[in-house]
């Protein structure tokens, strides 16, 4: 499929405007429905449309993303298959809800180390999104900074993807990853996750620990340069400290202790779930910086105190958060 075939085109409705994205299996577009209005249209890549297991992963990832109804999950809108012109191939499609903002890894690379109320809001967001889809009995396994969508006017995230997501219930022999193989994206992973067992809610807790790490830093608790490399630190060493993440920047011994137990190798080891991990870094983060920071971080840095007056009303928006959906 050439990069912008689909341009100018429509499909089963879909009014097709512009490319979103590419990736190994599918592109996305910007595309206008008269229903639905604007959304986002992914479509699967012509070479595998006779490729089985590639076309389930599709349609599951259609299926799974159904399950899970909450503000900051993008709403599926509809999954078929349908072709171009009169006697043509159809092709796989899936709509889901056009989401506002920009992609926090693009917004994140920009802005990095971000202030800690946006960062306690956006990792919140987060994780009421993934504690839906885990009450659902999904566990999403690619909890990345690309596969979130925030926006920064509206102060709301919207996550993505359920692609490689799991069904906690599934059997074994349910399973489209072949055991001894792992799934997700490496940076993020969990170390549980690399012998391609099937993993636990606790797996996305601990991507949602690194992307929190990133967001405050700038930088990610294992500087592995090459894929070899990284599997074996995530194996066999701990993560670099927060506080030893970038040179100049201190943190308070609470906002430590938080994102290292999210970061905890042992699944056991780290809170009850997603939702408690953020409710601490919050409340962490709202306590202001470690005191040797306060006179020396400048008031746009991730460690800007959070002023007293604000407090109380950033912890109200971030626990209604958990009230919704």
């Amino acid at each position: 499929m050439a990069r912008d075939s689909l341009v100018g085109t429509t499909l089963a409705g879909y009014a097709i405007r512009g490319i979103v994205g590419e990736g190994g299996t599918s592109a996305v577009y910007r595309a206008d429905h008269p229903a639905h209005g604007e959304v986002a249209l992914k479509v699967l890549r012509d070479k595998l449309r006779q490729d089985q297991t590639a076309v389930a992963r599709f349609v599951r990832e259609a299926r799974y993303g159904g399950r899970v109804t909450h503000p900051n999950v993008v709403r599926t809108l509809e999954i078929g298959e349908a072709p171009l012109d009169e006697g043509g191939q159809p092709l796989h499609f899936l709509a889901i809800e056009w989401a506002g903002g920009e992609l926090l890894e693009r917004y994140a690379k920009r802005h990095c180390p971000l202030p800690p109320a946006e960062v306690a809001e956006i990792v919140t967001g987060i994780a009421a999104a993934v504690q839906a889809a885990h009450d659902a009995g999904i566990v999403h396994r690619d909890l990345k900074p690309d596969n979130v969508m925030w926006d920064p006017v509206a102060r709301r995230v919207k996550l993505l993807d359920f692609g490689i997501a799991a069904d906690q219930g599934q059997n074994a022999d349910e399973r489209l990853t072949r055991a001894g193989f792992f799934v997700g994206t490496l940076m993020y992973v969990a170390p549980e996750a690399l012998s391609g067992a099937m993993v636990t809610a606790a797996a996305d807790q601990y991507s949602l620990a690194t992307i929190a790490y990133f967001l405050l830093s700038g930088c990610h608790p294992y500087t592995g340069k090459s894929p070899r490399e990284m599997f074996t630190q995530l194996l066999s060493q701990p993560p670099q400290p927060l506080g030893k993440a970038k040179e100049g920047l201190l943190f308070s011994p609470a906002v430590e202790a938080v994102v290292m137990k999210g970061l905890a190798k042992a699944p056991g080891d780290r809170y009850a779930d997603v939702r408690a991990f953020a409710a601490a870094l919050a409340d962490a983060l709202a306590a202001g910086p470690a005191p040797a920071a306060a006179s020396a971080t400048p008031a746009t840095g991730s460690n800007a105190a959070v002023p007293e007056a604000e407090r109380g009303g950033l912890v109200a928006r971030i626990r209604g958060l958990f009230g919704k959906g």
